[in-house]
């Protein structure tokens, strides 16, 4: 058996997954109608939705198997992602990458395999639609297109919840989705506690004098452009969301090597540069509240926005005072 490589924009395309509150979500008719459609129209006992996380593979859909989830290290569906085309295994004894696999040798034997990768809009394949059989087989070209189709109507439905999880303006994260992915981040650095995480709570200052003075698509430009300040300062693999009107927040996982203090007077240097430069008659400040996660005191994503949100008003109310 050979293990699956990993994709060239794993950190993105976890961040990707993650964000959009399927992994680990109640069975929902919209994908089951399609895996049942699979099922009947391939002729096979298996038909999947597989979703690759860090460390499995999670099915989402599944027809003619009871287990929710695999190794990913075991996951056929994580060498499937790592091209663009169907991945047809017509025997999987007589593959190298599959061959030794315990899916193969044990429950459910696994013979033959197709899978089709799903992507989101941003391009990030996320799992596939797969179709396993316990006898080698293979597809025709008509075959393969018919997957293709049934492969993007699951992309479609994948991307109604990704449009649910993203804000349409800055296209970070929105609420439900920094609290979904937020709430993934905690979950592991609680069970590896050596792995330490912060979160920063950030106020736009005179957001809405902006929207007052200067009307509202001139504020939507500021939140565009304290967005972009954002991604420029912190990593791809921190979560960074707008929470509401001018709130923004970023929950920085494996902080212990980053330096939080620099990384806010790296994003105070980006807002003056951008405020010397942007000759619009307004500049952009923000306040922040930041807090490092303790997992004793913070139970849930939530009670760490609470302590971060005491804290950005406290900050507020020191700079109205200076």
């Amino acid at each position: 058996m050979i293990a699956p490589a990993l994709p060239f924009n794993e950190a993105a395309r976890l961040h990707t997954l993650r964000s959009l509150s399927l992994l680990d979500s109640s069975a929902e008719e919209r994908f089951d109608r399609l895996t049942r459609l699979a099922q009947r129209l391939f002729e096979v006992p298996i038909a999947l939705v597989s979703l690759v996380d860090e460390n499995r593979q999670w099915f989402k859909s599944k027809q003619g198997l009871a287990l929710s989830e695999t190794p990913r290290d075991q996951s056929f569906c994580a060498h499937a992602i790592l091209g663009e085309a169907i991945m047809v295994v017509a025997d999987t004894w007589l593959d190298e990458r599959f061959a030794g696999n315990p899916l193969v040798l044990d429950e459910p034997k696994i013979r033959f395999y197709a899978g089709c990768p799903l992507k989101a809009t941003n391009g990030s394949k996320l799992g596939t639609l797969c179709l396993l059989d316990v006898r080698p087989r293979t597809l025709d070209a008509a075959q393969c297109e018919s997957l293709r189709d049934l492969a993007r109507l699951v992309s479609q439905e994948i991307a109604v919840a990704q449009l649910t999880t993203i804000d349409g303006l800055t296209m970070l994260c929105n609420r439900r989705g920094f609290t979904a992915l937020g709430q993934h981040v905690l979950s592991l650095c609680t069970r590896r506690m050596e792995r330490p995480a912060s979160l920063l709570l950030l106020n736009l200052d005179g957001f809405k004098r902006i929207n007052q003075r200067w009307g509202q698509a001139e504020g939507d430009r500021a939140l565009v452009s304290f967005a972009g300040l954002l991604s420029q300062t912190f990593r791809e693999s921190d979560v960074i969301g707008r929470l509401g009107s001018d709130d923004f927040a970023v929950l920085i996982a494996d902080c212990a090597d980053v330096d939080g203090k620099a990384a806010l007077q790296r994003l105070q240097a980006r807002a003056d540069a951008f405020n010397a430069d942007s000759g619009r008659g307004y500049e952009i400040h923000f306040s922040v509240g930041a807090v490092d996660f303790e997992p004793i005191r913070h139970s849930s994503i939530a009670a760490l926005l609470a302590d971060a949100e005491a804290r950005m008003h406290e900050h507020k109310r020191f700079k109205q005072a200076a």
